[in-house]
């Protein structure tokens, strides 16, 4: 996948990828970025410059919850947490998700 698909794809799915692992546990943004990465094998890379602004947007909307504390390299760091709401709101994503991939599918397969 080229770079500036790459960033298209990211565009339209960095707040479910976020919330799919805040699913597995509470962590930092540069932990979300290196899961999303390690997730995709690779293919998927999250730059800060689109990351914070998605948590933000995500905390905002009361799906996430964040508290300073320190990371596992001694620093300080903000620890993001998926809320009662933002379970929810994975759930919803996912569905509308699953259902734009099906749209695309069936035109990919001249349906």
């Amino acid at each position: 996948m080229s770079k500036s698909s790459n960033a298209d794809v990211l565009r339209g799915t960095l707040d479910l990828l976020i919330l799919t692992v805040l699913a597995e546990a509470p962590m930092h943004g540069w932990g979300i970025s290196q899961r999303i990465q390690e997730g995709s094998k690779g293919l998927l890379e999250v730059n800060q410059g689109s990351l914070y602004p998605a948590l933000q947007r995500l905390e905002q909307r009361g799906w996430v919850s964040s508290v300073w504390g320190t990371s596992d390299n001694n620093r300080r760091a903000k620890f993001y947490a998926l809320t009662a709401a933002g379970t929810d709101g994975l759930t919803r994503e996912t569905d509308e998700w699953r259902r734009y991939c099906g749209a695309v599918e069936w035109i990919l397969e001249g349906t």
